[in-house]
């Protein structure tokens, strides 16, 4: 058996891969070092040719990381499913998320909004502009920093609502997480997995890909509030 499989992932999925990781070893011996970061920079060491052997990140991202040539052809697969949560400082009020008028005039009242770089990030920036309350949501709005937990930032205070990944929402301390985005404007992200081109045990991370990609795994992701792609 040859090392360790490396790879590199965005933050949205980390604790679940890294649950998956270790009941991956238990199974078959063979040890996996999943490191999350930022998705934007993750996609940018893969670019850069940072030799790894497997890449999890969103799906649309994928796609551009094999049509560029950073993936194994057809190695990529479908892995998880992840919705837009909102949360606020533990105890505090909790505003209505009923409809997307209410989640407009949750925004509107909140002294200081938080969301990230990421997907989640992106589609409330749409949001905003669908709603034509970008210039105002923008005085008030936060971006957490590459890496760092929108949620991190709401539990110290500096923003009355976050919004992310429910994956990157849950288990931390300091917030209360009050809901879903609702249907009308929710977005979910896919996560997929795949092999990386500079990967030197593709077979290794093929396998884990698919072992990603089972039926046994669903439970692990849906307690780190993800749903199965």
């Amino acid at each position: 058996m040859t090392g360790q499989i490396k790879g590199i992932s965005s933050m949205a999925t980390r604790q679940g891969l890294a649950e998956l990781a270790e009941s991956y070893e238990g199974r078959t011996g063979r040890r996996v070092a999943i490191e999350a970061v930022g998705g934007v920079e993750a996609a940018r060491r893969v670019r850069a040719g940072e030799p790894t052997d497997v890449v999890v990140l969103a799906s649309n991202v994928m796609e551009r990381l094999e049509a560029e040539g950073h993936l194994v052809p057809e190695s990529r697969a479908d892995v998880a499913r992840s919705g837009i949560a909102v949360a606020v400082r533990a105890g505090a009020p909790r505003p209505s998320l009923e409809n997307g008028e209410a989640v407009k005039q949750a925004i509107l009242d909140a002294r200081r909004i938080c969301y990230s770089t990421g997907p989640s990030g992106d589609h409330l920036k749409r949001l905003w502009e669908q709603w034509g309350i970008t210039e105002a949501a923008s005085q008030r709005a936060l971006q957490a920093p590459p890496g760092v937990p929108v949620g991190a930032l709401v539990a110290q205070g500096d923003a009355d609502l976050g919004f992310q990944q429910l994956s990157e929402l849950l288990h931390l301390p300091g917030i209360d997480i009050i809901g879903p985005l609702p249907p009308e404007v929710q977005a979910v992200t896919v996560f997929a997995a795949g092999v990386a081109s500079t990967s030197s045990q593709p077979d290794a991370a093929r396998a884990f890909v698919a072992y990603l990609a089972s039926p046994e795994t669903e439970a692990a992701k849906r307690r780190h509030g993800m749903e199965p792609a």
